[in-house]
């Protein structure tokens, strides 16, 4: 079973400027939402209908959610890249959701989709996973 997820910055993406339009409808594998996503859009929600379409992707594609393994993984690659990477605490805020996004993705064996490149790898420096990036 091919699994998707899309990471937060391909759905702001295509949300502000129709750039994917034509590539995630032709995506081949079964998709699936990320809570960690979700709660990002919500987060960044400034409308109802931002809101109502965020909502509508919770209702349509069934929604993997970190397990607490991911959370304590998580924090230590959080811990490792502050003492490898010297990132700021505003920095390792940001990265920690897309961590979490990450290990979500692996946990179930799924290939995640996103646009912001730079920080999935990363990410992947410090655990590898399926990504493609747009």
């Amino acid at each position: 079973m091919n699994l998707i997820i899309f990471d937060t910055s391909v759905l702001v993406d295509d949300l502000r400027t129709g750039c994917h339009e034509e590539k995630i409808p032709s995506v081949a594998g079964l998709v699936r939402s990320s809570s960690v996503v979700l709660a990002e859009l919500l987060r960044g929600a400034t409308t109802s209908s931002e809101r109502e379409i965020v909502l509508e992707l919770s209702r349509n594609h069934p929604i993997l959610t970190p397990t607490e393994n991911n959370w304590l993984e998580s924090g230590e690659i959080v811990s490792k890249m502050r003492a490898d990477l010297g990132f700021a605490p505003d920095k390792l805020r940001a990265i920690h959701f897309d961590i979490l996004i990450a290990l979500t993705a692996r946990s179930h064996g799924a290939r995640l989709i996103t646009s912001n490149r730079r920080d999935f790898l990363t990410i992947q420096k410090y655990r590898k996973f399926e990504m493609e990036v747009w």
